[in-house]
């Protein structure tokens, strides 16, 4: 019986349009997948982006089946995207390649003979540096049938050993894709020993009726989604599997027992984020399980527990972390994340204050709704904003990002007393993302509140040191 190969496309596919994925949903998304066994799921190009290339990384620690990172023909991106995934422990390339016409204009500005030669150098790059490489030739069901084969050998010549053929426009019938699929099975004879895999648009509904035809016609994967997206999805092919399996003498390595949870934990996950819901309304998640460090841990073991957190510190930093650390352990058993966010926080990179505050006003209760007026003191300027939120504290952080005019992702949120009494001081981390780099605050104060917006401003200027911005 053969094994029909899943690939998930969720991450790749742009299923919140200009809005994107934040970090922490990437990173979820991509756990919740591995769990269902799919072979390998699949990662857009990286662009320019910092946080798509730290997202990639991130990713690459955590997933134990394959992961693929897609790269576009050309883009020049291939040794950048590739250090962003060789931690994975079964890292792949994909070479998104245009093979029409049109595209191949469009895109590349190149005709045939030209795009062949790209192919070919390309590919080649890709083989340097990932044993597993994979050629998709985009928008293949418009492309002269002639060129498609030739690019498709060029592609396996140079070191390819996938190839995925892709319906863009999703114009064919099932029985037409099952014909297209059957003549590139014939007329190739390098899919004898190179698999094929098709990626099939939905555009007339028929996207998951193609993928049976193409795995009746010889196919030995499937590009599919976690939920709807425009492409066959992971449970319409799992009843494909389970309904027609022995007809077509086919099987899959789908857990379908756990496939209808994951599916609807990461429809939950992408749902559209509604205007009124608040950016802040997952304060306290943490997407780094805890560890515990103890003083018998050396510098490169607590700096290593720092870079899994997501810090980014410079040299200078880490000694200080550590020193910092030793006195912390010295005191007690053993020291957790926690505690080394803290650490992290009032000691590393200590900068001027480029944002002070000055006062708030908070008015909250169980019959109405929160609201806050911030003042703060940016270089002898006063500023003000106002904020409404789901809560005192959403609603001091929404008025301070009214003064700054911009949103950084809030990756996470901690409260804790600091001393004992109806006086206790409390403290406040605030974790604030920001190009992929995080940027830690503390705060402390009788008042949580204004321990809150004191860390998220500490934090803050951290931002705007590190990278050189004026935030007015």
């Amino acid at each position: 019986m053969k094994r029909i190969k899943m690939y998930d496309m969720t991450l790749r596919a742009p299923i919140r349009g200009e809005t994107g994925l934040s970090f922490k949903e990437k990173l979820e998304i991509a756990r919740l997948i591995d769990h269902i066994k799919v072979e390998v799921i699949e990662l857009p190009p990286i662009g320019n982006s910092k946080a798509d290339i730290l997202a990639n990384k991130t990713i690459a620690a955590t997933v134990k089946n394959g992961l693929s990172a897609a790269v576009m023909i050309c883009s020049g991106s291939i040794e950048e995207t590739w250090e962003s995934i060789r931690s994975a422990r079964h890292p792949q390339l994909n070479l998104l390649v245009p093979v029409s016409t049109v595209q191949m204009e469009y895109f590349c500005h190149k005709k045939a003979p030209a795009m062949l030669a790209a192919i070919t150098d390309e590919m080649k790059k890709c083989r340097f540096y990932c044993e597993k490489v994979e050629f998709s030739a985009l928008d293949a069901t418009r492309a002269d049938r002639d060129f498609l084969i030739n690019a498709i050998n060029a592609a396996v010549e140079a070191g390819a050993n996938r190839i995925t053929v892709c319906d863009d426009a999703g114009l064919m019938l099932p029985d037409e894709f099952g014909a297209f699929i059957e003549d590139l099975k014939k007329s190739i004879s390098a899919f004898e020993t190179v698999e094929l895999y098709v990626e099939v648009s939905d555009d007339m509904g028929m996207a998951a009726a193609c993928a049976a035809a193409a795995i009746k016609a010889g196919a030995d994967g499937i590009k599919c989604t976690s939920v709807p997206a425009g492409y066959p999805t992971l449970d319409q092919m799992a009843l494909l599997v389970q309904k027609k399996g022995a007809e077509l003498d086919v099987d899959s390595s789908l857990r379908t027992t756990d496939l209808t949870r994951t599916v609807g934990q990461v429809a939950r996950i992408l749902a559209p984020v509604k205007e009124t819901e608040t950016p802040f309304r997952d304060l306290s998640l943490s997407g780094v399980s805890e560890v515990t460090l103890d003083a018998n841990d050396d510098m490169s073991e607590v700096i290593k527990v720092v870079k899994h957190m997501g810090y980014d510190l410079s040299d200078e930093d880490n000694g200080k972390v550590y020193e910092a650390f030793r006195r912390v352990a010295d005191k007690k058993h053993y020291v957790g994340t926690k505690e080394l966010d803290v650490i992290i926080a009032s000691t590393a990179m200590q900068v001027p204050s480029n944002y002070r505050l000055v006062n708030y006003v908070v008015n909250s209760g169980n019959i109405i709704t929160a609201t806050a007026n911030v003042l703060i003191e940016k270089n002898g300027e006063k500023l003000r904003g106002v904020g409404v939120g789901d809560g005192p504290i959403d609603a001091a952080l929404l008025a301070i990002e009214q003064i700054i005019g911009h949103h950084y992702e809030l990756d996470d949120f901690q409260i804790q007393t600091v001393t004992e009494g109806r006086d206790a001081m409390g403290s406040a981390l605030v974790k604030l993302r920001a190009d992929g780099k995080i940027y830690s605050g503390n705060g402390i104060s009788t008042d949580i509140i204004g321990a809150s917006i004191r860390a998220y401003i500490s934090a803050l200027n951290k931002i705007v040191f590190d990278q050189g911005i004026d935030r007015s």
